[in-house]
């Protein structure tokens, strides 16, 4: 073929295949993120957006440098070990867990694709971890353990002469158990006793919050799903009891609760979204030391606590971030 030619060859390939793409280095650097909960909630709704809002500011967008996966368990423990599976199966950069029954349905899913989990209260005693400074193997995350102590301290503020503190919980909740032993730590550090009421299923909460009038000065609620589940029926009796009930999630307040110091979690979802992208970037998430999420809220519901006997501090009122129920 002479020379001639041979342009005219290359020239009419040229036309047919068109220009040559350059590179696209979004779609090299793409990262996959699987999450999953336990259910779909307000509060780990809230996580999952502020995770992928906290992937964005780190430069992981979401249709471009970045692929999200989301399923929920809709609350049952095999559908949240299937959904683990599945992502094990499918291999993602990272998996993310949010809440401690999906937590662990993914630790036992995988051994080697990097976990970070969210919204769990205690990793230790979940078994997730064996240390929060040196969490170790494919796992790190972020904890949401209550801050007990703060609802001590609130409900000490708004009922200076409480001496016993009621507590309902399912003794069968891993969580519940950990936060009704810090409410006795806690209480025991200003000299207050603790009332412990057993609610095996959301219909013994009412009998249950009845056997602590006049053994309890006030009731607490910690994140327990079996109370919360059947919280109107609490809520009733405190008022015809003239009992307070206090909560350790601040959406209940809303419902009834006198008041709650509590998270933000599309904050709580930021802060985990910042550990996802340092394990994207390449930082193995067993050397990461599990966080502790921070910054609280203050809920308040004068209207509740007046119809249980109780008239708010103004102190407590105006520092309040949130006043419902008015």
């Amino acid at each position: 073929m002479s020379f001639t030619r041979l342009l005219c060859a290359a020239a009419a390939l040229a036309a047919f295949v068109g220009p040559i793409a350059a590179p696209v280095p979004a779609m090299a650097q793409s990262k996959t993120v699987a999450i999953t909960a336990i259910v779909q909630h307000p509060a780990l709704d809230a996580t999952r957006d502020g995770i992928v809002e906290a992937l964005k500011d780190a430069g992981f967008v979401q249709g471009q440098t970045l692929k999200v996966e989301y399923q929920s368990a809709q609350g049952n423990p095999a559908t949240a070990a299937q959904i683990a599976r599945q992502f094990a199966g499918s291999r993602p950069d990272v998996i993310v867990p949010i809440s401690t029954p999906s937590a662990q349905a993914v630790a036992a899913a995988t051994r080697d694709i990097p976990v970070v989990f969210t919204a769990v209260t205690d990793p230790i005693s979940a078994q997730m971890v064996k240390s929060m400074e040196k969490p170790g193997a494919n796992i790190t995350g972020l904890s949401d353990m209550a801050p007990v102590g703060e609802h001590v301290a609130l409900i000490r503020e708004i009922l200076p002469q409480v001496k016993r503190i009621g507590v309902l919980y399912n003794p069968g909740e891993p969580n519940s158990i950990v936060l009704v032993k810090a409410l006795k730590d806690e209480a025991a550090k200003v000299g207050l006793s603790v009332v412990e009421a057993s609610v095996p299923k959301s219909s013994d909460a009412q009998q249950a919050v009845r056997s602590l009038v006049g053994k309890a000065d006030a009731v607490y609620i910690p994140l327990d799903n079996t109370v919360v589940s059947a919280l109107e029926s609490v809520i009733a009796v405190g008022q015809q009891a003239k009992l307070p009930i206090f909560s350790a999630d601040t959406d209940s307040v809303a419902r009834g609760t006198v008041a709650s110091v509590g998270f933000d979690y599309f904050q709580v979802g930021k802060q985990t979204g910042a550990i996802v992208a340092r394990v994207l970037k390449g930082e193995k998430p067993g050397d990461i030391p599990v966080a502790l999420a921070k910054g609280t809220d203050l809920f308040v519901n004068p209207k509740s606590a007046a119809a249980m006997g109780v008239t708010l501090p103004d102190a407590v009122v105006k520092r309040a971030t949130k006043v419902v129920g008015q």
